[in-house]
């Protein structure tokens, strides 16, 4: 076998990446930078095929649906009875939140797609905040969309949320209770240990599962996620005994989608980098400042502090802003509620709207061109 054919070899291109996303993971847990298993795969598999062009990189989709179990389980955990009470007493206020949020989002990608000349559906599924994940995974399965585009700007807004989120929360403007902490001090408070598994995680992982692979069968909306989130939130507002997951198992899962992202992105195939690039920054910054906006409503709506108003509707993800508001004590229980519920609405509601949405402008457009 010569070495051509050995570098093309589906195993050594897998084990090339896999060793690309591991390096990745540990540089940037080195350097203590956030979600570090999520952005330094995705990052280093973005860069090193560039350098080393020997060996093209590979990455099954199966292991990034395993991972998607994986996290479909943990954020189902997170649906809890008093979760739904404080979603009941303060549900109008979430709605009106939430939609808001979302019509600013809406208003955002117009006026990017007008400037930059990219469709308005691939601008529009990169704006909404509803993570990362969620958003690729739902792009891939929607016809017509540039995945480039729509992982960029979602890494765009992923990366402001992380750095600019906490250096509003912990300025002067929004009076937080105390400065950052040590992050390992937060993560203990929503992470378990491996001593607190027990044989209930072996059901909960053949029932994920089993709901991922019949989601997916019946077509569901990102099926492998939000098949083990429903089965296991239906199960953990049961009371039947549901596990969370020590860190290293969430890590792992990142690592897994984070490798499959950086493989998705294609910078050399985005048309006026620099002219996408700044409305990518802008679009994020408008929306920080539209979130901000709205948290001053909050406090005059409820009785909560600026930091927990913000923290509530920040457009980030449950888990980085659950982390800050254990920092800064914060109503962790109101950022939670707020969060969980801009998650489960963009990931039931939002998917068939954009459907919609997406084929009446297409419908639309064919009319444009018969007349």
């Amino acid at each position: 076998m010569n070495l051509p054919s050995i570098y093309s070899h589906p195993v050594v291109r897998i084990l090339f990446t896999s060793l690309l996303s591991l390096l990745g993971g540990i540089i940037f847990e080195l350097l203590h930078i956030p979600l570090p298993w999520l952005l330094g795969p995705m990052t280093l598999v973005l860069i090193g095929p560039r350098l080393v062009r020997t060996i093209q990189p590979s990455w099954p989709k199966q292991l990034r649906d395993a991972a998607l179990i994986v996290l479909g389980y943990s954020v189902g955990l997170s649906f809890t009875t008093e979760t739904l009470y404080q979603m009941g007493h303060q549900l109008p206020t979430m709605v009106m939140a939430t939609l808001l949020l979302l019509l600013l989002c809406v208003l955002i990608a117009s006026i990017i797609a007008k400037l930059s000349g990219l469709s308005f559906p691939t601008v529009l599924m990169g704006s909404i905040p509803g993570g990362l994940t969620q958003m690729v995974v739902l792009a891939e399965e929607t016809k017509g969309i540039d995945l480039t585009i729509v992982t960029f700007l979602q890494v765009s807004r992923l990366l402001m949320i992380i750095f600019c989120v906490p250096a509003i929360v912990f300025s002067p403007l929004l009076g937080a209770d105390r400065p950052a902490s040590a992050a390992s001090d937060a993560v203990s408070g929503i992470s378990a240990g491996w001593s607190e598994l027990d044989g209930s995680i072996l059901l909960f992982a053949i029932i994920c599962t089993a709901a991922a692979l019949l989601a997916d069968k019946i077509r569901f909306p990102s099926a492998f996620l939000l098949g083990p989130m429903t089965s296991t939130a239906i199960l953990h507002l049961s009371g039947v005994n549901s596990p969370a997951l020590p860190m290293e198992v969430l890590d792992a899962a990142q690592y897994l989608i984070g490798t499959y992202v950086g493989l998705l992105l294609k910078p050399e195939q985005i048309q006026n980098k620099r002219r996408v690039m700044t409305l990518a920054l802008l679009s994020g910054m408008t929306l920080i400042a539209g979130a901000f906006g709205l948290s001053m409503l909050l406090t005059k709506l409820h009785d909560m502090s600026s930091a927990t108003s913000f923290l509530s509707l920040a457009p980030g993800g449950m888990d980085q802003m659950g982390l800050i508001a254990n920092e800064i004590n914060a109503d962790i229980s109101i950022v939670t509620v707020y969060q969980i519920f801009r998650t489960w609405f963009i990931y039931f509601a939002v998917p068939p709207l954009l459907r919609i949405t997406f084929q009446a402008l297409e419908k639309r457009q064919q009319k444009g061109k018969n007349v």
